[in-house]
């Protein structure tokens, strides 16, 4: 490669950086420097005052308690899909893997939708839970339904990839050596795959708090009871309560920004441990 050549990539490489760059800035820094200046434009004690009102304080409350279970649930899910699709060949795989994947292939409006028409009062289960005093859309558990349904996926699709990946060798050595299922597990697999499976549960994590058209329509949008964060923001956006609404934005761009930083390290950990299993 002579000189020209190298010149002309240099500047073929600057180019793709800056265009990046301004991509980055103008869709995720203007944004969230935006949602920042409005939210404490009132000054900081309009912030606090709209952060802690009774319906805001319910919101958070209800996102964090959702999402509380949810993970830890999907976790659960994710591992054991994920285990059973790459380490095992079954009849059913391909299904398996295929009802991992819905999640992504459905809006989450179609999906709330059809949250209605099972658990709804008209709904093909609506009769059953209404005669024994169970309400499940436009209460509490619809909002669990919901956002189970839509961030199931995160923490298998990081994994299954991982897994297949890394074969079936090591479980069967140890378990030819006499060690059983669940210490093969904890021993061999969970150290293997455990870098995947912190940032499968950050994704999961982060997609359950931003959670809005699956919950948005099984919510029943009900103050302080069935309102997520997210629609709160909604709520006070449509009655024009602007200041309010930025304010409580701000606190699901915290834990955006929370949630980025701890996916940063896990990325680098992940990394770092990788070159020292290179260099081994």
């Amino acid at each position: 490669m002579n000189g020209e050549e190298r010149q002309a990539l240099s500047w073929g490489n600057l180019a793709l950086s800056v265009t990046a760059v301004a991509i980055v800035g103008t869709v995720i820094v203007l944004p969230l420097l935006v949602v920042l200046k409005e939210a404490f434009a009132a000054g900081f004690g309009v912030w606090a005052a709209s952060v802690t009102d009774p319906d805001a304080r319910a919101a958070v409350a209800l996102t964090l308690g959702v999402t509380v279970v949810v993970v830890p649930l999907n976790t659960l899910f994710g591992v054991a899909a994920a285990w059973a699709i790459a380490k095992f060949r079954f009849t059913g795989r391909s299904l398996l893997l295929s009802l991992v994947d819905l999640p992504f292939a459905v809006s989450p409006v179609v999906a709330g939708l059809i949250f209605i028409l099972l658990f709804g009062r008209h709904g093909w289960l609506g009769g059953w839970l209404d005669a024994r005093d169970v309400q499940v859309v436009f209460a509490v558990p619809g909002v669990l339904l919901a956002t189970l349904f839509v961030t199931f996926p995160f923490v298998a699709r990081e994994l299954i990839p991982l897994m297949t990946e890394q074969g079936t060798e090591e479980e069967e050595a140890a378990l030819s050596l006499g060690a059983t299922g669940w210490q093969t597990f904890r021993r061999v697999t969970l150290p293997n795959i455990k870098w995947g499976l912190l940032y499968g549960i950050i994704l999961c994590n982060a997609r359950a708090m931003g959670e809005f058209g699956a919950v948005s329509v099984v919510s029943g949008h009900i103050r302080g009871e069935t309102n997520t964060l997210p629609l709160h923001v909604e709520v006070l956006y449509n009655e024009y309560r602007f200041t309010a609404a930025f304010a409580c934005a701000s606190l699901l761009a915290g834990l955006a920004m929370v949630t980025l930083i701890v996916k940063t390290v896990v990325e680098r950990q992940a990394a770092r441990q990788t070159a020292r299993g290179g260099e081994t």
